[in-house]
């Protein structure tokens, strides 16, 4: 089941354990418990500090909980085989229950130590799905840091019946004592502060406590660690404020046009943002999101940051980079079927969707893509366009033409998702040419249709924003308001691409260097008054 290469990367793995760990399985006679076994035999024949029983009585089968010998009351289950994009969360599930501290600051260990309550979780993932690892991991570092908390991880592809039987339509999908609780990439943070009542006031007030920044960067995508990185190498005060490090990035499949890295994926290239970060002194600040701008009064001045958990932050300048997000359709039964059916990850929730039919939104490169990729999974897949013909590059209009079991539809406006009340079952279009109105009768629909800028909180500060509610910038990435800059997927630059992105923070930077030592500070002006 591993190749040699694998093994010898596991084996450097478990050499740091620093306590037995038990692995206990429930096998059946099917196949995956085959493979099951097989996995788990290999993981013992690694170390002498592993040992693998295979005598548990647990009802999914295949699975197999990963516990201390000396503590079997914090335990993690995985029901099928963990290989694929999450092969790292069952080598990081070893490590931890096997004593190896996880990269995470006390503060989150003891918060997660301290949550009161019992919490039975059940997640549900897909091999292929990238943005699932995080809620894996997150899950499984509260688990075995809190006998209170029970987390089952399962593979939807292992248990089709299941999958169906509770709805679940896209993953990552959670489940909490048996209701569904949540869906979507979540950090351990993000878990914490929905699980304890009391984190958004300590979060606040922490924020409250800080002295004013000379540069203040609101996101954290590419161009937000960019632009924190050059202000913090000029020896200013800085902080980075966001309510997900790494933005969309971090949703992010294949990247391949990051030049001279010939291949990586988002979470791998935010993972790096995040630790070069790390290197300067810069304040990070996590599920910040921001509410309110409210300008400087004067040159110099400082302008301030109000966030939705009623803190405040203030800095003499200000460096915007709150990206975009995908753009909704914004049809009837869009929002009624998110997650039953109604997906933006074809990565994602793809095997979900196996043999069954599908429409993808959107004729340019993402749309294109989608449908390319889903065709090799799925039974068959309308892709429909608004324009008269496609937009994406003509290699890979050639390659889904190519495809014998997709049907493309141009000059189609899409008018509504329909479905039964619990799961997407069609999709109506109008003809733009005709006017004619059709159905088509599907399983999922994904949504491939260009971004929209995270600005609304902008709207009433007095930053001027374009038609579409970009950030209006300049050529130094200067907004209308002196001391306030911006850069990346927010603002009027075009072509919205990683290393665009970053070139912008960096000059955004600079930008709010060149204002820095140009303006007096607040305490000059006061003095001179």
């Amino acid at each position: 089941m591993l190749d040699a290469n694998l093994k010898q990367q596991l084996s450097q793995y478990l050499a740091m354990l620093r306590e037995p760990i038990e692995l206990v399985a429930s096998l059946g006679q099917d196949a995956k418990s085959a493979e099951t076994r097989e996995l788990l035999t290999t993981i013992a024949d690694l170390s002498d500090k592993v040992t693998a029983t295979f005598d548990g009585d647990d009802a999914r089968k295949p699975s197999f909980i990963i516990r201390r010998a000396s503590d079997a009351g914090a335990w993690v289950r995985f029901a099928g085989v963990p290989l694929g994009h999450e092969f790292t969360s069952l080598v990081l599930a070893l490590l931890w229950a096997g004593g190896h501290p996880p990269k995470v600051s006390e503060e989150v260990l003891a918060q997660i130590r301290s949550l009161e309550g019992s919490f039975d979780f059940e997640m549900y993932f897909s091999l292929s799905c990238h943005n699932c690892p995080d809620v894996v991991q997150a899950l499984t570092l509260i688990a075995l840091n809190n006998p209170h908390v029970t987390v089952t991880l399962i593979e939807g592809g292992a248990f089709q019946d299941e999958v169906e039987a509770r709805g679940v339509m896209a993953v990552p999908a959670v489940f909490l004592n048996g209701e569904m609780w949540a869906s979507g990439k979540m950090s351990a943070e993000e878990i914490l502060a929905k699980l304890d009542t009391g984190a958004d006031a300590r979060a606040a007030a922490k924020l409250a406590g800080k002295d004013p920044f000379e540069v203040l960067v609101i996101g954290g995508g590419p161009a937000g660690a960019s632009a924190a990185i050059y202000t913090a190498r000029k020896g200013f005060s800085t902080g980075l404020a966001a309510e997900r490090f790494g933005g969309q990035v971090q949703d992010t499949m294949g990247i391949e046009n990051f030049i001279s890295v010939p291949y990586t994926e988002g979470p791998k290239l935010a993972a790096a943002l995040e630790q070069h970060v790390k290197e300067y002194e810069i304040d990070v600040m996590n599920l910040a999101r921001a509410e309110q701008l409210i300008p400087a009064k004067e040159l110099g001045g400082y302008h301030e940051v109000v966030f939705t958990n009623g803190a405040s932050l203030k800095a003499r300048s200000l460096i915007l980079t709150t990206g975009a997000r995908w753009r909704n359709l914004g049809v009837p039964g869009e929002a009624e079927y998110r997650t039953k059916g109604v997906a933006y990850c074809p990565h994602c929730d793809g095997p979900l969707f196996k043999g069954k039919r599908v429409a993808v939104i959107g004729g340019g490169n993402s749309g294109v893509e989608a449908a390319i990729d889903l065709a090799n999974i799925v039974g068959h897949v309308t892709l429909i366009e608004f324009d008269p013909k496609l937009r994406a590059d003509q290699v890979l209009q050639d390659k889904l033409r190519s495809m014998s079991n997709v049907e493309i539809i141009v000059s189609a406006q899409t008018t509504e998702v329909t479905g039964d009340g619990e799961k997407v079952n069609g999709l109506s279009y109008k003809n733009r040419e005709t006017g004619g109105e059709k159905h088509i009768e599907l399983e999922g629909v994904f949504v491939q249709i260009g971004l929209v800028p995270n600005t609304e909180w902008l709207k009433n500060s007095g930053l001027a924003l374009s038609p579409r509610g970009e950030i209006m910038v300049d050529e130094k990435g200067a907004t209308n308001l002196p001391g306030v800059f911006a850069a990346g997927d927010a603002t009027t630059v075009p072509y919205k691409q990683i290393i665009i992105a970053m070139g912008e923070g960096s000059k955004a930077a600079l930008s709010a260097f060149d204002y820095l030592i140009r303006n007096e500070t607040p305490a000059e002006i006061a003095q001179a008054a």
